[in-house]
């Protein structure tokens, strides 16, 4: 009894303690009549989140005895008056989007904003701190501001597949490809999403919107949707920009160059999209045209300028587009809406030189900015360095504003990410290493999937839902970086603790997991990967060529150069080790161990909290095998490299024994990967969401086929058998075993144009108008049918040949592996969609041709099925080897012209 009396007089004397007077809790919400649509926006926010509490609320437009909130600009009388002095002035100085709140009188709080957006951050902060106190605040004075001058998100228009008939990135909007677009309710809990976590710009990605979007009177036939749905894309897309607006919400709408709309490309006997045509006057008039109309019907939604891709990248071309075409048409657009404010034009800087199209492009147009992707298409580390470091600080430089792009995320691709340490530090770095000042951000996973993830679920999951951490990580960090560490785990710990209903130290126990579980994917690729594109899906795993061969794979080098700390690739510690040289920098070895060991803490901070769990069992569950998910990945992958280097000091040594060794290993590795697998076959759909031909590692993806682990175990199996038959092979056949060279079956074709035709040969000239000649060539390549191109014309207009053939046929084409600016770039799916169209992607043979002058030379080549065809390269130097049989498939290896070292990939093949 004497227990039960005490805790009854607690209660009352913390009830007492926590209640306010019964005018206190009658709030007058104040605000001027004129107010503008974001402060209302804020007002009713602010009046939620009081009435929450237990507060009883009303709007004025004066103040009145009961407890007041004064909510408006700084500049307004009423606002100025009421904080006056020292408070006044921080106010008015509080910079863009910034506000103050602060307590004048016992009962009197004013949220006074720098600008209507201010005035709305100042309501949402109140809010906040009213929910999570209880009540409202005691002495309350601050003053914030965003450090990001733009803090955006990213919805694609696009899909994990191509349309019936279609190419990549085209996909007008209808409600049968995107059902999600015309659901308004979504789109409020979107944008409230986006406000609630402070973003203000909100980045729409399509490859050709003008054609879903607007009617031009010089082409009707432009239009690719029907009347009845242009109407709802017109309506939906003015309610969509009305209601970002009210949240202080810019709409940038994305598109790419040069791509043009189905019909019109028929009705003209074009292509939708050709990366090697030249601007012509047809296509440069439809596309001002098309921005003209879309400025002048929508004159507050920005644009975002995709110069690359359907271009060719960088170039005079760009330059021209940019300045001549796309600029002219915004201002067609405001001149016809009788408007002189710019709205402002994004240009991103992929796959152009963006500095010299900005040099030429300011002194016509004020309101420009920049953008670029912080670690290529992927998040692999936050000490970026190198060439890619130095493009960024020069954007940076301009005097405009640089925005990166945290962009599709392939290698995080399906699991959840939510490391709040790893996410700060690279704002921080965006900010100290790039000298950016703005986010733009896609979602973690499933970008060509949205709105679902690929979570298997009786319905499915919503990104908007599942990846909340993930918002809300980049969007704190882009409102301020610099925080605290231990404050940043009691506030994590707390928001996950309310998430999952556990206490605190539970809630940091399953930050630890999503931290230690976070270092892993940016470790592995980094260290490991062909490349930080889309083209690889890094969850799937690596065959054992891609690991101890991935020049042969189109290896991307900028990712080891730039986008991860200074250290050695598989293939370079491996021949370090074998001529026992030291090390640099981070290793194979030394990620095989770390990401082994943060799977193992990530798995045993989730189990920790897993017995605390009150809430939201069903995620918790998904999240806990997502842990364990990215342990079996570690594991899978630690265990392989492992295996790769006892491969490649084989490839040394010339000893069975240590290809012996390596069986251990990946027997484990494909032990691991089974796990994986069993851990994935009944939570998720599939591990990559874009799934077309573009995607090549570990597996070519056709038909979505090689989207899932279990697609992959049969495969890893059978190279675990392939190396065990090959080793008895060398055991019974001895250690000098030789690979065939494989004779090519060469193909005649028709010619549409003259063609000189010579014989392949060391010696043969392979220019028209110089004398470069052939002093080396990979025997397989002899005898073949070479066709001897103008070089002047290549450099100057690209390379054209137009011929018939009656039976399908590939034609062989060496790029030069000296980057020289006379040079045609190999193909790059990093920097060309398109890029595999032919199936021309990966090199064939490498080292392959030795020519005077431009040097050593890779083999692709491009396919042809019957008929008449007119094909065309891009600006720059190659060498046209022939044509082959198209059904005869080459064996990709290493010719050897350049001296490093025998192929040993047909271990595995």
């Amino acid at each position: 009894m004497k227990y039960l009396l005490t805790a009854i007089l607690i209660c009352l004397h913390l009830a007492g303690k926590g209640s306010l007077t019964s005018s206190e809790k009658n709030i007058t919400l104040v605000s001027a009549k004129n107010a503008g649509d974001r402060v209302k926006f804020g007002l009713d926010k602010l009046a939620s989140g009081l009435r929450a509490a237990g507060y009883s609320v009303q709007f004025s437009n004066q103040t009145s005895k009961a407890y007041s909130i004064l909510v408006g600009l700084a500049a307004e009388p009423s606002i100025s008056a009421s904080l006056k002095g020292e408070w006044a002035e921080k106010a008015r100085a509080a910079g863009k989007e910034g506000f103050v709140l602060k307590q004048t009188t016992p009962a009197t709080i004013v949220v006074a904003g720098a600008d209507a957006s201010g005035a709305l951050y100042g309501c949402l902060e109140l809010a906040e701190q009213i929910r999570t106190a209880g009540k409202l605040p005691a002495n309350l004075q601050m003053t914030d501001r965003p450090e990001m001058v733009l803090r955006g998100t990213c919805i694609g228009l696009q899909k994990p597949d191509y349309l019936p008939g279609r190419d990549v990135y085209e996909y007008p909007y209808t409600p049968e490809s995107f059902p999600w677009f015309y659901d308004r309710s979504l789109w409020l809990r979107y944008l409230d999403m986006m406000v609630e976590n402070r973003y203000n710009t909100l980045y729409l990605w399509n490859g050709h919107p003008f054609s879903s979007l607007v009617k031009l009177k010089d082409y009707p036939y432009a239009i690719e949707v029907d009347d009845n749905t242009f109407q709802m894309n017109e309506e939906v897309f003015r309610f969509l920009t009305t209601e970002a607006e009210r949240r202080g919400i810019w709409v940038i709408q994305m598109f790419y160059n040069i791509l043009i709309p189905k019909p019109f490309a028929e009705k003209h006997s074009l292509k939708t999209q050709d990366r090697n045509r030249p601007i012509i006057p047809l296509i440069a008039d439809y596309t001002r045209k098309s921005i003209a109309a879309f400025v002048q019907k929508y004159p507050n939604v920005g644009l975002m300028v995709a110069l690359g891709e359907a271009m060719e990248g960088v170039g005079q071309d760009d330059v021209d587009w940019f300045t001549k075409t796309i600029i002219p048409g915004v201002k067609d657009g405001l001149a016809a809406a009788g408007i002189r404010e710019e709205p402002p034009i994004v240009l991103r800087a992929h796959d152009t030189d963006a500095p010299r199209v900005m040099k030429a492009a300011l002194p016509i147009y004020k309101n420009l900015y920049t953008e670029a992707k912080f670690n290529g298409e992927a998040l692999t580390t936050y000490t970026p360095r190198g060439s890619w470091a130095e493009l960024h600080r020069e954007l940076s430089s301009i005097g405009t504003v640089q925005i990166e792009n945290v962009h599709i995320l392939a290698n995080l691709e399906p699991f959840r990410y939510g490391s709040a340490d790893f996410i700060q530090k690279s704002v921080q770095a965006m900010h100290n290493i790039y000298g950016a000042n703005g986010l733009h951000l896609y979602p973690q996973a499933s970008y060509w999937d949205w709105p679902y993830t690929a979570d298997k679920a009786d319905k499915r999951l919503l990104q908007l839902d599942r990846d909340w951490i993930w918002y809300k990580a980049w969007a704190r960090y882009a409102w301020k970086a610099n925080r605290d560490r231990q404050a940043e785990v009691n506030f994590w710990g707390a928001r996950l603790a309310e998430k999952f209903g556990t206490d605190l130290e539970a809630g940091k126990a399953i930050l630890e997991a999503y931290e230690q579980a976070g270092e892993i994917a940016p470790k592995l690729l980094r260290r490991y990967g062909i490349t930080d594109g889309n083209r690889q899906t890094l969850t799937l795993g690596m065959l054992m060529t891609q690991l101890i061969n991935p020049h042969r794979y189109g290896l991307f080098t900028l990712l080891y150069e730039s986008e991860a700390p200074e250290g050695e690739m598989i293939i370079e510690y491996a021949e370090k080790e074998w001529n026992k040289k030291p090390h640099t920098g981070e290793t194979p070895v030394q990620i095989a161990d770390e990401v082994e060991m943060h799977g193992k803490k990530a798995v045993a901070a989730i189990e920790q909290a897993r017995t605390s769990v009150t809430r939201n069992r069903d995620e918790f569950d998904r999240l806990l095998n997502d842990t364990r998910s990215y342990h079996a990945l570690a594991k899978t992958y630690a265990q392989k490299v492992r295996a790769a280097l006892q491969v490649l000091r084989f490839k040394y040594s010339n000893q069975v024994a240590d290809l012996e060794t390596a069986v251990p290993l990946l027997e484990q590795s494909l032990e691991d990967y089974k796990e994986l697998a069993g851990l994935t076959t009944d939570t998720y759909l599939y591990a990559n969401s874009m799934q077309t031909k573009q995607r090549k590692i570990p597996m070519r993806g056709v038909d979505k086929t090689f989207i899932h682990w279990r697609e992959m175990v049969p495969v890893f199996t059978r190279e675990l058998a392939q190396l065990k038959h090959s080793i008895d092979s060398l055991k019974k056949a001895g250690p000098g075993r030789r690979l065939e060279v494989q004779r090519l079956v060469p193909a005649r074709v028709s010619w549409k144009q003259p063609a000189q035709i010579y014989q392949l040969e060391d010696g043969a000239s392979v220019f028209s108008d110089t004398s470069v000649a052939i002093t080396a060539l990979a025997p397989q390549l002899k005898g073949l049918s070479g066709i001897r191109a103008s070089s002047r014309q290549q450099v100057q207009a690209g390379t054209e040949l137009r011929f018939s053939t009656k039976t399908p046929v590939k034609l062989l084409v060496a790029f030069f592996k000296d980057k020289h600016s006379l040079n045609l770039a190999a193909p790059q799916l990093e920097t060309d969609a398109s890029a595999n169209n032919y199936g021309e992607s990966e090199i064939k043979i490498a080292d392959a041709v030795v020519a005077g002058g431009p040097g050593m030379a890779n083999v692709h080549t491009y396919h042809f099925e019957p008929g008449t065809h007119r094909f065309t390269l891009g600006k720059g130097r190659c060498i046209l080897l022939g044509f082959i049989d198209g059904k005869q498939e080459i064996r990709p290896y290493n010719a050897g012209l350049a001296g490093k070292g025998r192929d040993i990939d047909w271990l595995f093949e």
